[in-house]
């Protein structure tokens, strides 16, 4: 069986379900050694067992992204056995409360940005320096369409996506001349949790699954993946979008 991603070390983040845990398992399938983050040690030792059902490996990470010093702690244990880290999945998202922005509580924003944002500027800073021990090192993070429509009543989760794709877009031209490669990614509306909490009335039978998209995320993890900065959106077939700046 090919394995376009032998010998490669993978971080997951959120990869106890949904989009994370198809990733983590399509990773491993194309044989990416899995380092999966999450916060629920049971789930985890699930996504292993398939992981090495299907002949793959992982290492079991149970954390709670909040806590910005184990992420530090990551980047070192990391460092201490590889040495270097080839990809970097950016997954876990927290959506909040859909309510007018001026009902939002403080606990409910402080904790939608910490994990969509902070953790993720946190991620970076930690994990930048194995990404560029890599010889085709690859970052790539979940956004959502949210981030440009500016919905009513979804205002927490878009602002947090429209900072998350503006930290991710300047790290990608931060690491321009490098071979870090960085990249964006909108699945679009998909059967998750967050979507069925999002839209409880929206049949989920009728979207496309995290099964359908982990194919895809293999693909921006390749060394051949040549794009950076961009957003690969899943809604359009992969099309890959260009960014634009105001007229």
């Amino acid at each position: 069986m090919d394995k376009p991603l032998q010998n490669r070390v993978a971080v997951v983040t959120g990869a106890s379900r949904g989009i994370g845990r198809a990733a983590a398992l399509a990773l491993a399938e194309a044989g990416a050694h899995v380092i999966a983050l999450a916060r629920t040690q049971g789930a985890l030792e699930s996504l292993d067992d398939e992981i090495r059902a299907k002949g793959g490996s992982a290492t079991l990470v149970p954390v709670n992204l909040k806590d910005l010093e184990a992420l530090d702690r990551l980047g070192a244990a990391i460092y201490e056995r590889w040495g270097k880290l080839d990809i970097l999945l950016g997954n876990a998202g927290q959506l909040g409360e859909l309510a007018p922005i001026a009902h939002i509580d403080q606990p409910v924003w402080d904790e939608v940005m910490a994990v969509n944002v902070t953790a993720n500027y946190r991620l970076i800073r930690s994990l930048d320096p194995l990404l560029r021990a890599s010889d085709a090192g690859r970052a790539i993070f979940i956004t959502s369409g949210a981030a440009h429509k500016h919905k009513a009543y979804w205002g927490v989760y878009a602002v947090s996506k429209a900072a998350l794709e503006a930290l991710v877009r300047t790290y990608a031209a931060e690491t321009v001349t490098t071979p870090i490669k960085v990249m964006l990614l909108n699945p679009g509306p998909l059967r998750t949790s967050m979507r069925r909490a999002a839209m409880p009335g929206e049949d989920p039978l009728t979207l496309k699954t995290p099964e359908d998209l982990a194919p895809h995320i293999v693909k921006l993890a390749l060394p051949a993946w040549d794009q950076t900065g961009k957003i690969y959106d899943f809604t359009q077939d992969g099309k890959v979008i260009e960014p634009q700046p105001p007229a």
